[in-house]
């Protein structure tokens, strides 16, 4: 079954940098790694993958790139403005945008398929009862 095309916005929390993503959403999940509870300071980050193809942003950006657990880099874009965190372009996947889920316009796009990283997980951060969960990546 093909997933459906939509239109997904966001933005950031000053209104100065925008998003838009057209296309299917290709998979939902929320990260425990450590790397997104740095950068969130957050127990976990619930993340969005679309095709890059279909993505565009309006508005100032600055990129934060740290090396990913994959060795290459994990780039993280954030409003130039007010820092906002909005979406990645990881070079593991260099086909894909990862949105994060809170920058979203309409929050009821994002429904989490499952939760990777669980082995560093937060004691106090739980895994929602039901979702599959992974100790690393998530396939």
């Amino acid at each position: 079954m093909k997933a459906a095309a939509m239109r997904i916005t966001g933005g950031c929390l000053c209104g100065q940098t925008r998003y838009e993503a057209s296309g299917p959403v290709l998979f939902s999940l929320l990260c425990y790694c450590v790397d997104c509870q740095k950068a969130s300071g957050t127990g976990h980050v619930p993340i969005m993958g679309v095709a890059r193809s279909g993505f565009t942003v309006d508005g100032p950006t600055v990129m934060s790139t740290v090396t990913g657990g994959s060795g290459l880099r994990a780039i993280r874009n954030f409003c130039a403005n007010c820092h906002s965190l909005l979406f990645g372009t990881p070079e593991a996947a260099p086909d894909f945008v990862t949105i994060y889920a809170g920058s979203l316009d309409d929050r009821h796009l994002f429904t989490p398929q499952k939760a990777q990283f669980t082995r560093t997980r937060q004691a106090w951060d739980s895994v929602p009862a039901g979702l599959p969960a992974y100790q690393e990546a998530a396939p």
